[in-house]
């Protein structure tokens, strides 16, 4: 038998409170991708005006949902650090700053988002059919209301995160998700509310699971409890080391949900069966990602809290070790997409040329992701949670605009090779990426920062 390293002889993470970290953060990221879609499920039977609006409006609220969940990981990442030193006292001031000033923008802008409505909508998508923009205004008004309450929801789950309590978020994610499911079929089916009885529900369920996790935030028992909400006053030292990690990533993170904007609007001129494979292709690409992606948030918090307590050596075997668990997720969501696609194509209902064209674009994937996807990703995690995430910004920036986006309009409106051009553009980016992030882990200059 192989015997242990001098690091693996006292981790401060074994393998069974990886996995109880982990597998609940990986199911909650693939729960948390449902909402939008139970919302576009239900109301398909309302019509293309009522599909077309949630469709629309949800391209905003990705944008800004992520942006806010990249806040609340700034928050984790310094707390996480906090806990790793052993400094309880500063980690319970760095979540009560967090939840301050998440707060404090997320009513900014769901404020903006009432007072602006037809303003912002008609700025971004342009001039819609009349029915289109009704359904619109009413999706983005009740969306914007539900802001505050997402914002909140995920400083609180990511300061339990935080904790290394991951199945906590979980449970109340699930719970939220039957909630919205359970009120979207009694407004929309039941009441006939519309488009505004399913983002009623969805308003609702958010406002369940901030209200849950905020109160489960106040056991005195939690390594980070959180009370007293209403006193909490600014500290503007502390507010800038949450929003050095939050506002990096939430750029990176707007920049990719721009970079898709404009990928789809080539895609759109690909005609029909184009746009369908390539719907369809994302959905596909998306949730054999999920989980993955799960063990990279994962991932911030253990590099946190290793690196809060010195152990820079540490922090380079998760990073791999974590790399690998993520290969082997990617390995077997690949293989079972791969494996669902024919069924979801056929009972799907897809034309012959749309179902022809999405599996040979999802084999393309399944024999590329595999090998260039996780260090294109993974790594990222660990860098920002060792405070290197201008790098990781510009990386990412860089990568998106130039290859995802440029080098995929160039091939399908110059060479005009259909769909597959768009994943020949991702393709190039994962490369780019796996090299860039695998020169910088092996060089450490990530592990040069302060973050506390």
């Amino acid at each position: 038998m192989k015997e242990k390293t001098a690091v693996q002889q006292n981790l401060l993470f074994d393998n069974r409170k990886l996995a109880a970290l982990l597998v609940p953060l990986a199911i909650d990221q693939l729960l948390n991708s449902f909402m939008g879609t139970v919302d576009t499920l239900v109301v398909s039977n309302l019509g293309s005006a009522a599909i077309s609006a949630v469709s629309l409006v949800d391209s905003i609220n990705v944008l800004i949902v992520q942006a806010f969940f990249a806040l609340a990981s700034g928050g984790t990442v310094v707390c996480s650090h906090y806990l790793g030193c052993r400094k309880q006292e500063e980690a319970k001031e760095a979540a009560g700053q967090l939840v301050f000033i998440t707060f404090l923008m997320s009513a900014v802008i769901a404020a903006l988002c009432l007072v602006f409505n037809h303003q912002l909508l008609s700025l971004i998508f342009g001039e819609v059919e009349a029915a289109v923009m009704t359904n619109a205004k009413q999706y983005f008004f009740l969306s914007a209301i539900s802001y505050p309450f997402i914002a909140l929801y995920d400083d609180g789950a990511c300061i339990l995160r935080a904790q290394e309590n991951s199945s906590l978020p979980m449970k109340i994610s699930v719970a939220s998700n039957v909630v919205n499911l359970a009120l979207n079929l009694l407004f929309v089916w039941g009441f006939h509310f519309g488009v505004a009885g399913s983002a009623c529900a969805t308003l609702l369920a958010r406002v369940f699971a901030m209200a849950v996790v905020m109160i489960k935030l106040r056991n005195p028992g939690l390594e980070v409890p959180l009370r007293n909400y209403f006193s909490i006053r600014p500290d503007w030292a502390e507010i800038k080391r949450i929003l050095n990690i939050g506002v990096p990533s939430g750029i990176e993170n707007g920049m990719f949900q721009f970079g898709k904007l404009a990928i789809q609007s080539t895609v759109s001129m690909m005609g029909t069966a184009a746009i369908a494979a390539q719907g369809m292709t994302n959905i596909i690409e998306n949730l054999n990602g999920i989980l993955a992606l799960g063990v990279g948030i994962g991932l911030m918090t253990v590099v946190g809290e290793t690196l809060g307590a010195g152990r820079k050596e540490e922090a380079v075997y998760y990073v791999k070790k974590l790399c690998k668990i993520s290969e082997v997720v990617i390995i077997g969501s690949c293989l079972v997409m791969f494996i669902l696609v024919f069924p979801i194509t056929h009972f799907g209902g897809m034309e012959p040329e749309s179902a022809k064209m999405c599996i040979f674009m999802v084999g393309c994937i399944t024999v590329v992701k595999p090998i260039v996807w996780v260090m294109a990703f993974i790594p990222a995690y660990g860098f920002r949670a060792a405070g290197d995430v201008k790098f990781t910004m510009t990386v990412s920036v860089i990568c998106m605009w130039f290859c995802r986006v440029t080098l995929s309009i160039f091939l399908a409106r110059v060479f005009h090779m259909g769909p597959i051009a768009v994943w020949i553009g991702m393709f190039t980016d994962w490369t780019i990426r796996n090299i860039i992030y695998t020169v910088r882990f092996r060089s450490g200059k990530w592990l040069n920062h302060q973050v506390v």
